[in-house]
């Protein structure tokens, strides 16, 4: 069913129709979602259906072959420097923190479009996230490298926040982290939705994503084949079998 243009309009991000091809083989097809302002969206799915293909296409990583990304109300087509300036932000599933910098030169390096020509600009922001993340606060001398699995993957979503993102996509954020850290870290995602900031959550771990989402997509083999309130997605009988182990026998 078609939304109306009053709700389409009051999307933070639209993405519609959107293909993506990897040389001849087409990795994404179709695909349609959208995010409202302070809403939190996963899209789940099997391991190689196309989840972080479709973060890479919206942030501009990737090319894409077919459909539209609109972002703020507007088409979105610029360069990665360009959408990050707009208000996007991707924390990619290998985090890329800078290992030989400090915690604190890699946040300041995420506020890079808002310091002014002396560097500064970023210490409320800063501060904020210290309070979010208060082992970032203990370590902000030590090096990126010599942190916790955990450590690490705050530290990256720390850093994406100092852009004060209107947008900001997690890409496996639970990856190779033990389950009383992912516990931690989707509580943090939960309480971020109160800052305003839409977040598109790529996740393997569907159960974790779903109990913290508002609405959900299941992607597989490329295309958008479910989607749904979160809550209706966690008691789909295919979702709970496949996806939430909940199968019968």
């Amino acid at each position: 069913m078609t939304e109306p243009a009053t709700a389409a309009a009051a999307h933070l991000l639209q993405v519609s129709d959107l293909s993506v091809d990897y040389g001849k083989v087409r990795a994404l097809t179709g695909a349609s979602l959208h995010v409202q302002a302070g809403s939190i969206v996963t899209v789940i799915g099997p391991n190689g259906a196309g989840k972080s293909t479709l973060l890479n296409a919206v942030m501009g990583v990737l090319p894409v072959a077919a459909g539209a990304v609109q972002f703020a109300g507007r088409p979105e087509r610029g360069t990665i420097e360009a959408r990050v300036a707009h208000g996007m932000s991707l924390v990619p599933e290998k985090r890329e923190l800078f290992a030989t910098m400090t915690v604190e030169d890699n946040l300041l390096l995420g506020a890079y479009v808002r310091l002014d020509n002396l560097g500064r600009g970023a210490e409320d922001t800063q501060a904020q996230v210290y309070r979010l993340f208060p082992r970032l606060a203990e370590r902000r001398r030590q090096l990126a490298g010599t942190l916790s699995g955990g450590e690490r993957q705050m530290l990256a979503i720390g850093r994406a926040l100092m852009g004060r993102p209107k947008l900001l996509m997690l890409d496996e954020p639970s990856l190779g982290l033990a389950p009383l850290v992912v516990k931690e870290i989707f509580h943090i995602i939960s309480g971020l939705r109160e800052s305003g900031v839409g977040i598109l959550l790529v996740e393997q771990n569907a159960r974790a994503a779903l109990q913290v989402a508002d609405y959900g997509y299941v992607l597989e083999t490329g295309r958008v084949t479910l989607e749904g309130p979160a809550a209706e997605l966690m008691h789909d009988k295919r979702v709970a079998s496949t996806y939430l182990g909940l199968g019968k026998g």
